[in-house]
């Protein structure tokens, strides 16, 4: 996966809503995070791993694709943020767990870890947990870069539409 790329669609997508919401200068860590939280929780929705009292299955691919590469958009903002752009992040496939719901219970620890010490190393470990998400999701890193891309581009428009 191209990460450096995904950071530089991720910064200039950034700089496009400070810039139209004058947010130059304000600190939105705490916005981002929580956002982040969101997120996670939509994607966990669309995938519906935890509703052990429901038959209806996962929504399709597609959706749960859409909602993932949403979360990706706020994990890349945070690194930005931080100035953790660089560098590589791997898969670490020891790292999977058979249960989506477990995996989605340690992204949450992830990102508190993150808050409480906001490092480089919990920034890693959250990206990688993530990505190992996407794996245990049935995404390819092609899957997942081609995703993001489309949603960056619709984010774009978005903004140009006054979302």
């Amino acid at each position: 996966m191209n990460f450096k790329n995904l950071f530089v669609l991720q910064e200039k997508l950034d700089h496009h809503i400070e810039t139209k919401h004058t947010l130059n200068g304000k600190t939105l860590f705490s916005n981002k995070i929580l956002a982040l939280q969101v997120e996670i929780a939509e994607l966990a929705n669309e995938t519906r791993c935890f509703k052990y009292w429901c038959n209806k299955g996962p929504s399709e691919k597609a959706q749960i694709l859409e909602e993932y590469v949403d979360c990706l958009h706020f994990i890349l903002t945070l690194g930005l943020d931080k100035n953790y752009n660089e560098g590589n992040f791997y898969i670490h496939k020891e790292n999977l767990k058979d249960n989506l719901t477990d995996q989605f219970l340690n992204l949450y620890i992830d990102i508190n870890d993150f808050v409480v010490c906001p490092s480089k190393d919990h920034y890693q470990t959250l990206f990688e947990d993530f990505l190992c998400l996407g794996l245990s999701l049935g995404f390819t890193e092609e899957d997942i870069e081609k995703g993001y891309v489309e949603k960056n581009n619709i984010n774009h428009v978005r903004q140009l539409s006054g979302y």
